[in-house]
Protein backbone atom coordinates (compact mmCIF):
# COMPACT_ATOMS: atom_id res chain seq x y z
CA UNK A 1 0.00 0.00 0.00
CA UNK A 2 1.32 3.25 -1.14
CA UNK A 3 1.80 5.43 2.12
CA UNK A 4 4.02 8.54 0.78
CA UNK A 5 2.53 11.87 1.90
CA UNK A 6 0.20 14.19 -0.55
CA UNK A 7 1.59 17.75 -0.98
CA UNK A 8 -1.61 19.49 0.00
CA UNK A 9 -5.37 19.31 -0.84
CA UNK A 10 -5.42 20.37 -4.22
CA UNK A 11 -2.62 17.72 -5.57
CA UNK A 12 -4.98 15.43 -3.86
CA UNK A 13 -7.97 16.65 -5.30
CA UNK A 14 -6.57 16.09 -8.92
CA UNK A 15 -5.58 12.38 -7.89
CA UNK A 16 -9.06 11.93 -6.62
CA UNK A 17 -10.32 13.72 -9.93
CA UNK A 18 -8.33 11.22 -12.14
CA UNK A 19 -9.79 8.52 -10.59
CA UNK A 20 -13.72 9.47 -10.70
CA UNK A 21 -13.36 10.51 -14.08
CA UNK A 22 -11.77 6.68 -14.83
CA UNK A 23 -15.01 5.54 -13.06
CA UNK A 24 -17.57 7.55 -14.11
CA UNK A 25 -15.95 8.28 -17.87
CA UNK A 26 -18.95 11.23 -19.63
CA UNK A 27 -21.87 10.72 -17.46
CA UNK A 28 -23.82 13.82 -17.58
CA UNK A 29 -26.05 13.05 -14.54
CA UNK A 30 -23.07 14.13 -11.69
CA UNK A 31 -22.89 17.06 -9.33
CA UNK A 32 -19.77 16.87 -6.47
CA UNK A 33 -20.97 18.19 -3.40
CA UNK A 34 -17.75 19.20 -1.03
CA UNK A 35 -17.76 18.88 2.80
CA UNK A 36 -16.13 22.34 4.41
CA UNK A 37 -13.88 23.35 4.68
CA UNK A 38 -11.30 20.79 3.62
CA UNK A 39 -13.18 19.17 1.46
CA UNK A 40 -13.40 21.98 -1.17
CA UNK A 41 -10.50 22.34 -2.31
CA UNK A 42 -10.29 18.41 -2.94
CA UNK A 43 -14.13 18.65 -4.45
CA UNK A 44 -13.26 21.51 -6.39
CA UNK A 45 -10.75 19.65 -8.39
CA UNK A 46 -12.95 16.36 -8.85
CA UNK A 47 -15.99 18.43 -10.61
CA UNK A 48 -13.37 19.88 -12.72
CA UNK A 49 -12.37 17.23 -13.91
CA UNK A 50 -15.31 15.27 -14.20
CA UNK A 51 -17.45 18.86 -15.53
CA UNK A 52 -19.61 18.72 -13.05
CA UNK A 53 -21.20 21.37 -11.19
CA UNK A 54 -20.01 21.77 -7.51
CA UNK A 55 -21.62 23.15 -4.50
CA UNK A 56 -21.34 22.17 -0.35
CA UNK A 57 -22.96 20.24 1.99
CA UNK A 58 -22.55 21.21 5.79
CA UNK A 59 -22.07 18.99 8.35
CA UNK A 60 -20.88 19.15 11.80
CA UNK A 61 -18.64 16.91 13.77
CA UNK A 62 -19.96 16.31 17.34
CA UNK A 63 -16.54 16.59 19.74
CA UNK A 64 -16.49 14.64 22.93
CA UNK A 65 -17.05 17.50 25.81
CA UNK A 66 -13.52 18.32 26.68
CA UNK A 67 -12.20 15.97 23.88
CA UNK A 68 -13.59 17.71 21.00
CA UNK A 69 -10.91 16.25 18.75
CA UNK A 70 -12.54 12.72 19.15
CA UNK A 71 -16.37 12.63 17.30
CA UNK A 72 -19.02 10.95 18.97
CA UNK A 73 -20.96 11.91 16.32
CA UNK A 74 -21.83 14.82 13.75
CA UNK A 75 -24.72 16.33 12.19
CA UNK A 76 -25.77 17.47 8.41
CA UNK A 77 -27.84 19.62 6.79
CA UNK A 78 -31.95 17.96 6.95
CA UNK A 79 -31.70 17.66 10.38
CA UNK A 80 -29.58 14.52 10.58
CA UNK A 81 -27.95 13.39 13.71
CA UNK A 82 -25.45 10.34 13.45
CA UNK A 83 -23.33 9.44 16.87
CA UNK A 84 -20.83 7.02 16.98
CA UNK A 85 -21.79 4.63 19.59
CA UNK A 86 -18.11 2.76 19.85
CA UNK A 87 -16.72 6.22 20.76
CA UNK A 88 -19.75 6.80 23.07
CA UNK A 89 -19.19 3.23 25.12
CA UNK A 90 -15.89 4.11 25.66
CA UNK A 91 -15.93 7.82 26.51
CA UNK A 92 -19.67 7.84 28.09
CA UNK A 93 -21.21 11.17 27.25
CA UNK A 94 -24.88 12.40 29.08
CA UNK A 95 -28.03 12.39 26.46
CA UNK A 96 -27.73 16.44 27.90
CA UNK A 97 -24.80 16.69 27.04
CA UNK A 98 -24.89 15.79 23.62
CA UNK A 99 -27.62 17.50 22.84
CA UNK A 100 -25.94 20.93 24.46
CA UNK A 101 -23.33 20.26 21.86
CA UNK A 102 -25.54 19.40 19.11
CA UNK A 103 -27.54 22.61 19.65
CA UNK A 104 -24.16 24.71 19.38
CA UNK A 105 -22.84 22.90 16.00
CA UNK A 106 -26.32 23.65 14.40
CA UNK A 107 -25.62 27.37 15.11
CA UNK A 108 -22.40 27.24 13.10
CA UNK A 109 -24.27 24.55 10.33
CA UNK A 110 -26.92 27.22 9.85
CA UNK A 111 -24.00 29.90 9.62
CA UNK A 112 -21.99 28.46 7.24
CA UNK A 113 -24.98 27.39 5.00
CA UNK A 114 -25.46 31.23 4.75
CA UNK A 115 -21.74 32.27 4.04
CA UNK A 116 -21.20 29.34 1.74
CA UNK A 117 -24.13 29.70 -0.76
CA UNK A 118 -25.46 32.86 0.34
CA UNK A 119 -28.51 33.58 -2.11
CA UNK A 120 -27.52 30.48 -4.56
CA UNK A 121 -30.11 27.86 -3.85
CA UNK A 122 -28.51 24.35 -3.03
CA UNK A 123 -28.08 22.15 -6.11
CA UNK A 124 -31.11 19.89 -6.78
CA UNK A 125 -29.92 16.36 -5.75
CA UNK A 126 -33.36 13.81 -6.37
CA UNK A 127 -32.39 11.63 -9.50
CA UNK A 128 -28.58 12.46 -9.68
CA UNK A 129 -25.65 10.91 -9.41
CA UNK A 130 -24.12 12.62 -6.10
CA UNK A 131 -20.25 12.00 -5.48
CA UNK A 132 -19.59 13.38 -2.04
CA UNK A 133 -15.53 14.46 -1.73
CA UNK A 134 -13.90 15.01 2.06
CA UNK A 135 -9.72 15.52 2.46
CA UNK A 136 -9.41 12.31 3.99
CA UNK A 137 -11.78 9.83 6.28
CA UNK A 138 -10.87 8.72 10.37
CA UNK A 139 -14.03 8.00 12.02
CA UNK A 140 -16.18 8.34 9.38
CA UNK A 141 -19.23 9.62 11.47
CA UNK A 142 -18.72 13.40 9.21
CA UNK A 143 -19.61 11.28 6.64
CA UNK A 144 -21.98 8.84 7.29
CA UNK A 145 -23.91 12.06 8.28
CA UNK A 146 -23.61 13.33 5.07
CA UNK A 147 -24.62 10.07 3.20
CA UNK A 148 -27.80 9.71 5.24
CA UNK A 149 -29.15 12.87 4.91
CA UNK A 150 -28.67 12.81 1.03
CA UNK A 151 -30.13 9.70 1.28
CA UNK A 152 -33.43 11.47 2.56
CA UNK A 153 -33.28 13.73 -0.63
CA UNK A 154 -33.57 10.88 -2.84
CA UNK A 155 -30.77 10.71 -5.30
CA UNK A 156 -29.95 8.02 -8.01
CA UNK A 157 -26.70 6.97 -6.37
CA UNK A 158 -24.21 8.45 -3.92
CA UNK A 159 -20.61 7.95 -4.06
CA UNK A 160 -17.89 8.77 -1.65
CA UNK A 161 -14.40 9.64 -2.64
CA UNK A 162 -11.53 10.66 -0.68
CA UNK A 163 -7.93 10.81 -0.71
CA UNK A 164 -6.72 9.05 2.01
CA UNK A 165 -9.04 7.15 4.80
CA UNK A 166 -8.79 4.21 7.75
CA UNK A 167 -9.37 1.23 5.85
CA UNK A 168 -11.92 0.02 8.99
CA UNK A 169 -13.91 3.13 7.78
CA UNK A 170 -13.71 3.05 4.32
CA UNK A 171 -15.10 -1.06 4.16
CA UNK A 172 -17.50 0.00 7.19
CA UNK A 173 -19.18 2.46 4.84
CA UNK A 174 -18.91 0.83 1.54
CA UNK A 175 -22.38 -1.09 2.85
CA UNK A 176 -23.74 2.77 3.08
CA UNK A 177 -23.12 3.86 -0.44
CA UNK A 178 -22.91 2.79 -4.13
CA UNK A 179 -19.72 3.09 -4.40
CA UNK A 180 -16.69 4.34 -2.70
CA UNK A 181 -13.39 5.81 -3.55
CA UNK A 182 -10.26 5.40 -0.84
CA UNK A 183 -7.27 6.55 -2.75
CA UNK A 184 -4.81 4.93 -0.05
CA UNK A 185 -5.91 3.73 3.10
CA UNK A 186 -2.46 3.65 5.02
CA UNK A 187 -1.78 1.44 7.93
CA UNK A 188 -1.64 2.58 10.77
CA UNK A 189 -3.46 5.37 10.40
CA UNK A 190 -3.88 7.70 13.44
CA UNK A 191 -5.19 10.51 11.88
CA UNK A 192 -5.69 12.44 8.14
CA UNK A 193 -3.05 15.53 8.54
CA UNK A 194 -0.40 12.99 9.15
CA UNK A 195 -0.77 11.60 5.30
CA UNK A 196 -0.35 15.62 3.77
CA UNK A 197 2.67 17.96 3.77
CA UNK A 198 0.52 20.75 4.15
CA UNK A 199 -2.11 20.17 5.90
CA UNK A 200 -3.08 23.98 7.00
CA UNK A 201 -6.18 25.08 7.70
CA UNK A 202 -9.15 26.40 4.71
CA UNK A 203 -10.10 29.09 5.23
CA UNK A 204 -13.62 30.82 4.55
CA UNK A 205 -11.92 32.74 1.99
CA UNK A 206 -10.47 30.21 0.14
CA UNK A 207 -14.14 28.38 0.13
CA UNK A 208 -15.46 31.09 -1.12
CA UNK A 209 -13.12 31.56 -3.93
CA UNK A 210 -12.91 27.79 -5.27
CA UNK A 211 -16.96 27.89 -5.24
CA UNK A 212 -17.16 30.80 -7.06
CA UNK A 213 -14.86 29.55 -9.47
CA UNK A 214 -17.01 26.26 -10.18
CA UNK A 215 -19.99 28.41 -10.50
CA UNK A 216 -18.55 30.40 -13.21
CA UNK A 217 -17.40 27.82 -15.13
CA UNK A 218 -20.79 25.63 -14.30
CA UNK A 219 -22.59 28.79 -15.97
CA UNK A 220 -20.58 29.06 -19.38
CA UNK A 221 -21.09 25.70 -19.98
Amino acid sequence: MRSERYADRHEAGRAVGLELQRKLKSRGDVIVLALPRGGVPVAFHAAEALGAPLDVFIVRKLGVPGHEELAMGAIASGGVRVLNQDVLRYVPVPQAKIDEVAAREQLELERREQSYRGSRPPLHVKGRMVVIVDDGLATGSTMRAAVRALRAMEPAAVIVAVPVAARQTCNELKAEVDDIVCLRTPEPFDAVGLWYRDFSQTEDDEVHELLDRANAAAEKK
